[in-house]
């Protein structure tokens, strides 16, 4: 199994009604994107001071599962349309479970 994990960290334009609008749409992409194990997007709970704002972990049962989920043309124009525009840094990783 792929576990994918992302961490996003939003610039200045994205005030909370954008952000809960971006993760809307996050969390709308294993019904638009087949493939998905398991699909959590969720803010930071405001724990510790300097944390990523939204993660995003996502399981497919293998590397060619997260592969079409990533080229998925849905699963690109959410990016495009609601996070890359109000993106200040993210990061990204794929591991084995």
């Amino acid at each position: 199994m792929i576990r994918h994990v992302v961490h996003f960290t939003w610039s200045d334009a994205a005030d909370a009604d954008r952000r809960a609008r971006t993760v809307a749409a996050l969390r709308r992409l294993p019904e638009q994107v087949p493939g998905s194990l398991a699909f959590t997007v969720a803010p930071d709970a405001g724990l510790v001071e300097g944390n990523a704002q939204t993660i995003l972990v996502a399981d497919f049962p293998d590397a060619e599962a997260f592969r079409r989920y990533a080229t998925d043309p849905v699963h690109l124009e959410v990016i495009a349309e609601h996070v890359r525009p109000f993106l200040a840094a993210r990061s990204a990783v794929q591991y084995e479970v």
